[in-house]
């Protein structure tokens, strides 16, 4: 998994790609927290996600969690895979999914 991150104007955007699961999950956690005091905003883009493991989505959940006090988190383009996932755990009713 790789993450490239952007902060510009408030909003932290997150390009990440690869697998987020078990292994690769604590640094998503870490990049994510290490964001959270810069940035009123947070966008992920999810194009290179390829699979995503309850590990993923508890960091999602908690990322979620601390941005909906400040401002906000989104996801974006989301595959039609990943979007299964979301829909089938019920995420696709609490993260902002465009």
């Amino acid at each position: 998994m790789t993450i490239n991150k952007i902060t510009k104007d408030g909003t932290m955007t997150a390009e990440i790609s690869g697998r987020v699961d078990t292994t690769t999950s604590p640094a998503l956690e870490n990049e994510l927290k290490e964001s959270f005091d810069k940035c009123k905003n947070m966008v992920l883009d999810f194009a290179n996600v390829e699979y995503i493991s309850s590990a993923g989505l508890r960091v999602l959940l908690s990322a979620h969690k601390t941005m909906s006090k400040k401002g906000g988190m989104k996801l974006i383009n989301v595959s039609e895979d990943i979007m299964e996932i979301f829909e089938v755990t019920g995420f696709s009713e609490i993260l902002d999914i465009e």
